[in-house]
């Protein structure tokens, strides 16, 4: 039996830990977390920071060494790209390269790269202090946004307009940068679409759109919080042709071939800009989720084979059919929990595929600032 080592076990790796299991592989789980929930349905388990890679290199040597061959390398809905890539190289076997997976982690040098290949992406300036911040301000017109080059989860994202309290924007924000280093980018106003795609032999498959809902806008003001998203999105066909296209360029801009291309695309004019693509399975249960609930593909499986070094048939790629999906999340008012009730309620109506609530009785709710704050979804 061959195994499969997941990167993280959080919450959202368990679908795809359960899937592995189903396929027959022997599954092992790292997390730095020595409790984390994915442990409890796979068969061994490393305690390591996922992001520190030096660490998780060790461990994971020390494993392959002298308990279990490790035959392939996944992450699922965990930004840890780098740490994939280092595994698979040190050990041979299959993901996309180190150089790729730092340009999928790097905001800054994603987009530079797709400055370089001429890739449609929103106009952006590096920010390394409070100075170039106050003079980048006067280069890109208005609305804007503000965020680490190396965050996740929305964490550090701020709205930036001309209430904006500038030296509090730029210090809030550079909390959240281990590198140091900010992007100011043009915020196009427009409708944004999330996508999950496989590259197979230099070709481009996807197989996942989503309608992005960000209707708490104004209310979560200056932060920037996602609230789920309708599938299949609302898009021509035209526009999803110009989109498949710009992806294309965009995972062969960061040398990617063959593995998962994530994207945030928003449209302005019917033209696609790409906001960010990453190399990796998406979060917010879509890659697990809905993309199988609306089109039948098993993306997930197929990522799964191709960790695995196995071949994929692009026949598998293809919609099964078309279902409309929705996907809302919960966000409490501040304050402390007492009771939580409906959950009986959900479980029998039938038109509620799949819910979870993060959060418990007694457990205190802050202002929602980032995508980690949710209580449910």
């Amino acid at each position: 039996m061959k195994s499969l080592l997941f990167i993280s076990g959080g919450y959202e790796s368990i679908p795809g830990i359960e899937l592995a299991n189903a396929m027959g592989y022997c599954t092992i789980v790292s997390d730095g977390n020595p409790k984390a929930p994915g442990y409890n349905f796979s068969n061994y388990k490393i305690i390591a920071d996922t992001y520190n890679v030096d660490e998780t290199l060790k461990k994971v040597k020390h494993f392959h060494d002298n308990i279990r061959t490790v035959d392939g390398v996944i992450s699922v809905a965990a930004d840890v790209p780098v740490t994939v890539s280092s595994i698979a190289e040190m050990l041979g076997l299959f993901s996309v390269s180190i150089e790729s997976a730092i340009l999928s982690s790097n905001k800054l040098k994603m987009k530079e790269r797709f400055k370089k290949h001429n890739i449609s992406t929103p106009n952006f300036r590096s920010i390394n202090n409070k100075l170039e911040l106050l003079k980048a301000l006067d280069s890109i017109k208005g609305p804007l946004i503000l965020k680490p080059i190396d965050s996740r989860g929305s964490r550090g994202v701020l709205q930036i307009d001309d209430k904006t309290d500038i030296e509090w924007a730029f210090d809030y924000s550079m909390a959240f940068s281990k590198a140091n280093i900010l992007i100011l980018e043009e915020f196009i106003q427009g409708p944004q679409v999330s996508t999950e795609s496989l590259m197979l032999g230099g070709q481009l498959f996807t197989v996942g759109l989503s309608d992005r809902n960000y209707e708490f806008m104004h209310k979560f003001y200056p932060y920037i919080i996602e609230n789920g998203g309708d599938l299949p999105a609302s898009i021509t066909e035209n526009q999803k042709n110009k989109l498949n296209d710009l992806l294309h360029k965009a995972a062969l801009s960061l040398k990617v071939k063959d593995g998962v291309i994530k994207g945030d695309i928003v449209f302005r004019g019917g033209e696609p800009y790409i906001i960010e693509i990453a190399t990796r399975l998406s979060g917010g249960y879509f890659c697990t989720h809905e993309i199988p609930f609306s089109t039948g593909i098993d993306l997930v499986g197929n990522a799964i084979k191709l960790a695995m070094g196995e071949k994929v048939n692009s026949e598998n790629l293809k919609p099964k059919f078309s279902k409309n999906i929705s996907q809302r999340y919960i966000f409490p008012e501040t304050g402390r929990i007492r009771k939580i009730s409906g959950m009986n309620k959900l479980k029998k109506n039938p038109t509620v595929k799949f819910f979870k609530i993060y959060v418990k009785p007694e457990d205190v709710i802050t202002k929602h600032t980032s995508h980690i704050t949710r209580g449910g979804g």
